[in-house]
């Protein structure tokens, strides 16, 4: 019998992607062996002051175009289709709807965002809808995000591909490197007429400059 499909999911508004957001998509594939990852662009992000800049259209074409080169990757729509703020216990049940089990999804965030899931709508329920992959993130590391949530230490281990499939979800903890860009330095870049060609993927640097995404900005709100 084949091993159970592992899926990794990764949100956020990405307003836009940036390599970053790659980085820690990828060290969390290799990490866990995961069979596929799917990007979820939110449609009302709980966690950020004001709307995204970019419209849900734009910045679902630009996953796309960031993922064009990597097979395992997709992009799901499931948060932009549901109206209200886009919970993540929300978007894991629906997952469970599709059949999915919590020990199949793996939920990737960085350290620094880890470190405030205490503050996350059905806390600490939603912990139990998949495991959690925490990734390094520059200026956060693993152990000062755990020690944010002492509460949750027992459900937290070092990256690995051999866990049990026990039906018990866990918090994976995985040292990687990961770029230090967020997307609130690429809108003041772009609002700044400065180049972002080291910032993102080739095809998603074109789209902006095709469509002036971002140069007009003025309201550089969220750290994404």
């Amino acid at each position: 019998m084949s091993a159970p499909r592992r899926v990794g999911i990764l949100g956020g508004t990405f307003d836009p992607i940036h390599v970053g957001h790659l980085d820690a998509a990828e060290a969390a594939r290799t990490a866990l062996g995961l069979d596929e990852i799917r990007l979820v662009p939110s449609h009302d992000p709980p966690h950020r002051s004001g709307r995204p800049l970019a419209s849900a259209f734009h910045r679902f074409a630009l996953l796309a175009l960031a993922i064009e080169d990597r097979p395992a990757y997709r992009v799901s729509d499931i948060e932009l289709g549901r109206a209200g703020p886009s919970f993540t216990t929300d978007t894991l049940r629906a997952m469970h709807d599709e059949g999915w089990r919590p020990s199949q999804l793996f939920f990737i965030l960085g350290a620094d965002a880890f470190a405030e899931i205490d503050t996350w709508h059905d806390f600490p329920g939603l912990l139990d809808g998949a495991h959690f992959v925490v990734i390094a993130r520059p200026g956060t590391t693993l152990e000062a995000a755990a020690a944010r949530t002492p509460a949750l230490q027992s459900r937290m281990h070092r990256g690995e591909r051999s866990l049990p499939d026990d039906g018990t979800t866990r918090i994976i903890l995985v040292e990687a490197r990961t770029r230090d860009i967020s997307s609130t330095m690429i809108r003041a870049r772009l609002a700044a007429r400065q180049p972002i060609d080291d910032l993102v993927p080739a095809a998603v640097a074109r789209h902006i400059a095709n469509h002036q995404l971002y140069c007009a900005a003025d309201d550089l709100h969220g750290q994404d």
